[in-house]
């Protein structure tokens, strides 16, 4: 049914991320699936770049891969099954994107039990839901 799960992560919310991950485990072992793993982290704003250190993009690049690396190690499939992507960028765009260039048939993802502030200014999860061309798991 499923064949390529995308599973966005949000690296500041590691209960999040490993409830995420684990549902996706089981589901890519019952459906034989493809997974990969997600992170998007927005652009630094031009008027913050005389304040931060040269290599700070890369540094936090490969910080950031190694923690992907590290989650993806810890999944139950075999290693040539699962894939892990860093992108920068607006958020649900950029899952959106990755989701229809890889060809996933699924997104995995948690949400936070929306807030007065969710519903003032919306959320990632709700705007993947409205706008993925494919089927969208959002676990509580």
């Amino acid at each position: 049914m499923f064949t390529k799960i995308l599973v966005p992560l949000d690296l500041s919310e590691p209960q999040m991320s490993n409830h995420a991950v684990r549902y996706a485990e089981a589901l890519g072992k019952a459906f034989d699936s493809d997974l990969r793993l997600v992170n998007v982290q927005s652009l630094v704003p031009v008027t913050f770049l005389d304040y931060i250190p040269r290599d700070f993009d890369e540094a936090t690049r490969r910080a950031l891969e190694n923690e992907l690396a590290a989650i993806a190690a810890d999944i139950d499939r075999p290693p040539e099954r699962i894939s892990t992507v860093l992108r920068f960028g607006p958020i649900y765009q950029t899952i959106l994107n990755e989701a229809e260039s890889w060809g996933s048939d699924a997104i995995v993802l948690c949400s936070h039990r929306p807030g007065m502030e969710r519903f003032l200014i919306g959320s990632n999860a709700s705007a993947i839901v409205r706008h993925a061309t494919c089927s969208v798991l959002v676990l509580r």
